[in-house]
C-alpha cells in the first residue's frame, strides 16, 4: 500500500474549527485506537494539498509522530471552485442532525459514548426535590410569558427563531 508524506498536506488558512484540551486528547486516542476509522473517512485535500476536511485528524496524527500516512486516508478534491472550498470546509463541520437522547441511555454504553468523543450528558435521575422547598408562584404569573434569551450572533438568532416558529411558538425579536 502506497504512503503519503504528512508533511506534503497542509491545514487549511483561516481554518474556523478548534479542538482542545480533552476533545483533542480523545480524537488522538481514537485515532489510536480504531486507525481503520482514517481509512473509512479520510481527510479532504485540494489540488494544492491544503486539507479542507480533517483539519483535526491532521493536527492529531502530527502530534501522535506520523511523519507519513496510508494514501488511502487522504481523498483528493482536486476540481472544486474557490466558492466550493469554502462551502465545504463549513459543511463538512456543521451537524445537521440531532441525537435521540433518551435511546443513546437506554440503547449504548455511556461511558463508551463518552470515549468515543460524544459529548454526554448526565444520565443519571436526578435527586427529587421535596415540595416543602418548593414556592407556588402560580398566583404571581401574568397572561403572557417572556423568555428572554441572550445569544452571540444574529445566525444563531435566526436559527433558533426558525425553530420555534416552526415548532409553533410565537416569536418576537427585540434588540437592546
Amino acid at each position: 500500500m502506497s504512503r503519503v508524506k504528512l508533511s506534503s498536506i497542509k491545514p487549511a488558512p483561516g481554518n474556523p474549527r478548534l479542538i482542545k484540551d480533552e476533545k483533542f486528547r480523545k480524537l488522538c486516542e481514537s485515532i489510536e485506537k480504531f486507525p481503520k476509522m482514517l481509512e473509512l473517512r479520510p481527510m479532504v485535500v485540494d489540488a494544492d494539498g491544503f486539507i479542507l476536511g480533517g483539519n483535526m485528524r491532521y493536527k492529531a496524527l502530527k502530534h501522535l509522530g506520523h511523519k507519513d500516512i496510508p494514501a488511502n486516508w487522504i481523498k483528493r478534491a482536486e476540481e472544486l471552485t474557490e466558492e466550493e472550498r469554502q462551502q465545504f470546509i463549513i459543511k463538512d463541520n456543521v451537524g445537521f442532525g440531532e441525537w435521540d437522547w433518551d435511546l443513546l441511555a437506554n440503547e449504548w454504553n455511556a461511558e463508551e459514548l463518552s470515549e468515543w468523543g460524544l459529548d454526554v450528558p448526565n444520565f443519571e435521575p436526578e435527586e427529587e426535590t421535596e415540595t416543602k422547598d418548593i414556592k407556588d408562584l402560580s398566583e404571581d404569573l401574568e397572561q403572557r410569558l417572556v423568555l428572554e434569551i441572550e445569544l452571540t450572533s444574529e445566525r444563531e438568532l435566526e436559527l433558533l427563531y426558525n425553530e420555534m416558529e416552526e415548532k409553533g411558538y410565537k416569536c418576537k425579536i427585540l434588540t437592546l
